[in-house]
């Protein structure tokens, strides 16, 4: 691939961490790909969605023990501001109550501080994506606590879309999907701009948890 074709594929992320050696660290790692760009560091949850809108990131990796403010709360101005920002939580454990409220502010998943450094770099590509950075089995125990308000959300999704929809709230990938539904990838990939066109969401997470919490779907998903 020429650096031609490379160039509209650059990712660029912003950290927002108040720890300077882990963030700085973070940010050597993926300056070294050479798809990510790396736009800065914020130290001060304040400062945040400015940055945010000076820089325009398509990643925002942000720590959930910042002071003043904690991760959910900044993710969720961060994606009130500008909703077609990814933003992955930085947690220091996997707390089920985190990880729901970041879901629930519009997060595309998480990462744990432990495994940052062998998966940053994955996880970055994969939130530009708008995959989700949840497993399955996580998303199985999360998903039934999210709170759900009908709101008539969702009303032209045909069946075709709600089916996916329901396929991926089992954490399915799009190749899995199309060797399910006998389609190919291409399609699938259609039907899932499509229901997240509908849904007014920007990742496959986000438009899970919105069929969930407006009751599009139920969950868990019977074989």
């Amino acid at each position: 691939m020429s650096d031609t074709d490379q160039g509209p594929e650059t990712i660029s992320v912003l950290l927002v961490d108040d720890h300077q050696m882990f963030a700085q660290s973070l940010a050597r790692l993926l300056g070294d790909e050479p798809d990510i760009e790396v736009l800065g560091i914020v130290s001060e949850a304040a400062d945040a969605v400015a940055n945010v809108a000076k820089h325009a990131p398509r990643v925002v990796l942000v720590d959930y023990q910042m002071p003043g403010r904690d991760g959910v709360a900044i993710a969720g101005d961060i994606k009130a501001a500008h909703p077609d920002t990814m933003v992955v939580m930085l947690t220091g454990s996997a707390d089920d109550r985190i990880l729901l409220a970041a879901i629930e502010v519009g997060c595309s998943g998480f990462l744990t501080k432990d495994r940052a450094a062998d998966e940053v770099a994955s996880a970055v590509r994969a939130a530009a994506a708008g995959e989700a950075l949840v497993s399955p089995a996580l998303l199985a125990r999360l998903l039934p606590r999210l709170n759900r308000n009908y709101h008539e959300i969702g009303s032209d999704l045909t069946d075709r879309e709600r089916e996916i929809l329901g396929l991926l709230a089992r954490g399915w990938a799009n190749p899995v999907i199309a060797k399910h539904l006998h389609l190919s990838v291409n399609t699938i990939r259609n039907y899932v701009q499509s229901i997240l066109t509908k849904l007014g969401a920007h990742s496959k997470l986000e438009a899970v948890a919105t069929g969930v919490r407006e009751r599009i779907i139920d969950y868990p998903v019977d074989d």
